[in-house]
């Protein structure tokens, strides 16, 4: 062998299994624990037992918790989600009225009253004015552009100044948003229906103050932002909010109180509209002007913290409230309003579903001379603290009534109307009737009549005897006379000779409407009627002879048409005595105002008539005439007929209506009466106070009186028949 194959390399093998130094074998690994959790030692005892109890109900709430807010959230999303389907585009909840408003026009076309539900027009948040849409938010919902419809801020504090006030934490402030007060104006979109319910009982409905129905609204509201933006929710509340003399929205109630569009208002003015919301009729400057302006000058207050207003803007506004306008001022034609509203169609007046408008025979003037009159006198002429009443009308010889006062208290609406709706006896202002039955028969005013002792056996009844006022007997007096010194005597001789019948059918025919006495007291005004009826019946005896109907109402027509509806529905009617017989009445009733009863209702130079009429005990009293130009009617007394103390129609009607008239006369033209002199006919013998000897009386009523004594008999007898006894004075 070589010496190579001496050196031999080393095998792979050997260099693959060199001997390496064994490591010490690995310890098997315990298997890692988890940490464990680091919890209290379990205590054992009593106290263990409830902490595990205690944690075991917690974790059962808060599973339970969870699931049910989801359900809620789940719930409430799919009601918000009904609602949000459910609302109608912004422009169909502007106008939320059941009813339609009536706008009523004086002669010269200006506006003096509204009925029914007022809505000037649609205003927006963007139109209004900015101080009003800053004083609504300033006063309402400060928050409004932040919050997402509802405010538990503002509900908390409401609820904690409830219960502080003593009152349930829900009773009283509601602490609703904006929004949520339009989705109670919207009624939570539930539509009236005036076949199920009235309208008192469906608004009733819609303001109930449930927690049911509290949730419900909140629903309403978050469906409202969802659908809405904040200016159109605005919108919405500020078109249907009530505010106060039949106001709905913004617009109607500038109008009504301002006389301008709520685009134009000052802050001061704002502020005042903005004030109505918490309690529209309470703080209505209408009702009370001072109260209003108090409200207003918080919200000023409130705008001013909230720097919508600067603080000499704010300083403006308190120095210079707002202050109506000069209709809404007035407040005059209250009664008229009422009377013509309910003698129009219903359909077009008191139940109209339509904006109408009303064109009158008002004139503003003549009403508010007629109002400063009544109120001058009870000032002035009546006790302190007297409860009478009184009330006047005042209209053209065509019948058109010119103004009209039912009450003491003329800044009323709604209220009973004492020209229109009380019936009382007439006393002896029925007595022109008699004597224009006479006249039209072809008796003069010169023609004469015993005033002596009378009795009338009645049938049923037995005897009766009326007197004079003066419990004198004068002799033979003319009928002028008669009718100047309202002698009961020969009124009851003229209206027996004549018959009653025709009286009755003169009377009637000349607008006295009322169920008339059908027994001789019938001539003395037993009978009860209306002031206005008896004003109309004295008109128809001015315009010559012919029948007058009352009436206001001169054109009805609907918002934005041109065509009237209808016109008027009174005027001068049919023929009742001769032009003549009229005229020689006149003369008659002129002479009671310059001589006799009715001397207290002269004034100036004017040539007036009229007639003074008291009843029994002086329950009413009367005083009727005219001028040229107007014919005025008066009547007073108390509402419980109680009797009036010293009052005749002689006396504070008489001045009343003379304070009317003269008020009313200002600025105008004298004019005389249509009136016949009838010097030449008949033949007048006797005096007033005197008895004449010698014959019993001339012309016709002369001739045939001592046929009359046969019929009715004469001498004295009983006591007169309540309520027809005595003439006035």
């Amino acid at each position: 062998m070589s010496d190579s194959s001496k050196r031999k390399r080393p095998l792979v093998a050997d260099r693959r299994y060199a001997t390496v130094k064994a490591k010490p074998a690995k310890r098997k690994a315990k298997p890692r624990k988890k940490p464990a959790r680091r919890t209290a030692k379990r205590r054992g005892g009593i106290i263990g037992f409830f902490q595990r109890i205690i944690r075991w109900v917690l974790r059962l709430i808060w599973r339970i918790t969870w699931r049910v807010g989801f359900v809620a959230a789940l719930a409430l999303g799919l009601m918000v989600g009904y609602y949000y389907t459910t609302l109608p585009p912004v422009d169909e909840l502007l106008d939320g009225r059941a009813r339609g408003s009536v706008t009523l026009l004086d002669q010269d076309g200006a506006v003096f009253a509204w009925r029914g539900d007022q809505f000037g027009g649609v205003v927006t948040a963007q139109t209004v004015s900015p101080h009003l849409k800053n004083a609504i938010i300033a006063t309402e919902d400060r928050r409004f552009y932040k919050h997402m419809g509802l405010s538990p801020r503002g509900i908390a504090s409401a609820v904690r100044i409830n219960l502080i006030e003593g009152r349930g934490p829900l009773s009283g402030h509601g602490g609703s948003t904006i929004t949520q007060q339009v989705a109670k104006l919207l009624c939570l979109g539930v539509a009236y229906d005036p076949e199920t319910q009235t309208e008192e009982e469906y608004e009733r409905d819609c303001r109930r103050g449930t927690i049911q129905r509290k949730a419900k609204e909140a629903i309403y509201a978050l469906a409202m932002e969802a659908k809405y933006s904040k200016d159109e929710i605005l919108t919405i509340y500020m078109n249907r909010t009530f505010l106060g003399a039949g106001a709905r929205g913004f617009e109607a109630a500038s109008e009504r109180y301002f006389g301008k569009s709520a685009a134009n208002v000052t802050p001061a003015e704002a502020a005042m509209l903005a004030g109505l919301l918490v309690a529209p009729t309470r703080f209505a400057p209408t009702n009370d002007l001072t109260r209003s302006q108090g409200r207003a000058a918080t919200i000023v207050r409130l705008m001013n913290e909230q720097g919508y207003l600067s603080d000499a803007e704010a300083r403006d506004a308190q120095a210079n409230p707002a202050e109506l306008s000069e209709a809404a001022e007035a407040r005059s034609g209250g009664y008229f309003a009422d009377w013509v509203m309910s003698s129009g169609p219903e359909f077009f007046t008191r139940k109209t579903t339509e904006d109408v408008i009303i064109k009158t025979t008002l004139d503003q003037r003549v009403q508010r001379n007629a109002e400063d009159a009544l109120k001058w006198v009870f000032e002035n002429k009546v006790r302190d603290g007297s409860k009478a009443q009184a009330a006047i009308v005042v209209m053209s010889a065509d019948g058109a009534v010119r103004a009209m006062v039912g009450g003491r208290n003329s800044k009323v609406s709604g209220a009973f109307n004492r020209a229109v709706q009380a019936k009382r006896q007439t006393g002896s202002a029925f007595k022109p009737f008699v004597y224009a039955a006479a006249l039209d028969l072809g008796y003069s005013p010169n023609d004469t009549v015993t005033d002596a002792p009378l009795t009338i056996d009645i049938p049923g009844s037995g005897p009766w005897s009326p007197r004079n006022y003066t419990n004198k007997y004068y002799g033979e007096v003319t009928l002028t006379t008669a009718l100047r010194d309202s002698l009961n005597i020969p009124a009851v001789k003229v209206s027996e000779f004549v018959g009653r019948d025709l009286v009755r059918q003169v009377a009637t025919d000349f607008g006295l409407e009322s169920d008339l006495a059908a027994g001789p007291a019938l001539a003395l005004g037993a009978s009860e009627s209306t002031l206005i009826e008896m004003t109309g019946a004295y008109a128809g005896i001015l315009n010559g002879g012919s029948s007058v109907q009352p009436y206001g109402l001169v054109e009805l027509r609907l918002l934005g048409e041109e065509e009237p509806l209808m016109g008027t529905g009174g005027g001068i009617g049919e023929r009742v005595i001769q032009e003549e017989a009229a005229r020689q009445l006149i003369y008659m009733m002129e002479k009671v105002v310059s001589e006799g009863t009715g001397q207290r209702a002269k004034f100036g130079n004017w040539q007036v008539a009229g007639k003074t009429g008291t009843t029994q005990a002086a329950r009413d009293a009367w005083f009727v005439g005219f001028s040229a130009d107007y014919v005025a009617g008066v009547w007073m007394g108390y509402d419980d007929n109680t009797p009036l103390t010293g009052v005749t129609g002689g006396g504070l009607p008489a001045e009343i209506w003379r304070e009317t008239m003269a008020r009313v006369h200002e600025g105008v033209p004298e004019a005389p009466l249509p009136m016949m002199d009838p010097s030449g006919l008949g033949q007048e013998r006797g005096g007033n106070g005197e008895q004449n000897a010698g014959g019993s009386g001339g012309g016709a009523v002369g001739i045939l009186e001592n046929l009359l004594r046969d019929i009715l008999g004469s001498g004295g007898g009983r006591e007169p028949a309540q309520g027809v006894n005595g003439s006035d004075r």
